[in-house]
C-alpha cells in the first residue's frame, strides 16, 4: 500500500472478524515500525501483543472492572480539560459515533453496552499494549508516539486495522499482574487490531479533519 494512500484512508476500527492474526503477520507489521525515528536513537518504546486465552483472560478482568465502575487508577492520567476548540471536537466525534450505531442520546444502556465493548477489544482477537520504562522522561513520549503511529500504519498496510484506546490503560495494575509485567514499566495505552469487519454499521463512520487553516502556519 501506497504511503501517502495509507496515510489518508487509516481509520479507527471499532468492529472486527474472528479471523485469527498469524505471528509472522505481527512480526512483520513491528518490524516494519522499527525505522521509527527517536532522540539521538533511544528506541524507547516498549509493546506486548496479547492473543489466545491470555487475551480472554485479561478482556474478562478488565471487562469486570469496568462494568463494576472501579475508579481508573491511570499511570499517567487523562487530562482534566480541554482547550474550546479540541473539546468541541471531541463532543461531535462522540455524538456521530453513537448516531452510526442508532444509539439515542437517552439510552443509558445501550450507551454503556458500547463504552464497555472497549475491555471485549471490539472482539478483535489481538490486543497491543505501549509501555514506557519508568526512568524515562516525558521527552520519550513523543518517541513513542511517533513509533506508535508506524504501528498503526503498518497495521494498516498488512490489512488490519486498529483503534487506540486511552480506556485500556485506566487499569495498568490488572494488566500488569495478568502478563506478569513488573511495576516499573508504565502503561501507555491499549490498542486493539485485527481484520476489520466492514459490514458493521460502526465502521461506516469516519471522524473529520479540520481544515489545514485551522492548525497550520506557514511563513
Amino acid at each position: 500500500m501506497d504511503l501517502l494512500q495509507a496515510l489518508t484512508n487509516r481509520k479507527s476500527v471499532r468492529a472486527y472478524q474472528s479471523k485469527p492474526v498469524e505471528r509472522d503477520v505481527i512480526e512483520s507489521i513491528f518490524s516494519k515500525a522499527l525505522r521509527s525515528p527517536s532522540y539521538t536513537n533511544s528506541q524507547p518504546w516498549d509493546a506486548v501483543v496479547v492473543t489466545g486465552e491470555k487475551r480472554q483472560a485479561l478482556s474478562d478482568r478488565l471487562y469486570a472492572l469496568a462494568k463494576d465502575n472501579a475508579p481508573a487508577q491511570s499511570d499517567y492520567p487523562n487530562p482534566k480539560s480541554w482547550p474550546a476548540k479540541v473539546e468541541a471536537r471531541t463532543k461531535t466525534h462522540g455524538a456521530k459515533r453513537f448516531q452510526a450505531l442508532n444509539i439515542n442520546r437517552d439510552d443509558v444502556q445501550a450507551r454503556t453496552e458500547q463504552r464497555l465493548m472497549n475491555f471485549k477489544f471490539f472482539n478483535a482477537p489481538c490486543v497491543v499494549f505501549f509501555f514506557m520504562d519508568e526512568n524515562l522522561s516525558t521527552w520519550s513520549l513523543t518517541d513513542i508516539g511517533m513509533f506508535v503511529q508506524s504501528v498503526v500504519l503498518s497495521a494498516h498496510a498488512h490489512g488490519l486495522g486498529t483503534c487506540l484506546q486511552a480506556s485500556l490503560a485506566n487499569y495498568p495494575n490488572a494488566v500488569r499482574e495478568v502478563l506478569d509485567i513488573p511495576p516499573s514499566r508504565k502503561l501507555l495505552l491499549g490498542m486493539s487490531m485485527g481484520y476489520p469487519d466492514w459490514n458493521a454499521p460502526i465502521n461506516q463512520y469516519t471522524s473529520e479533519r479540520d481544515p489545514l487553516e485551522e492548525f497550520l502556519t506557514i511563513y
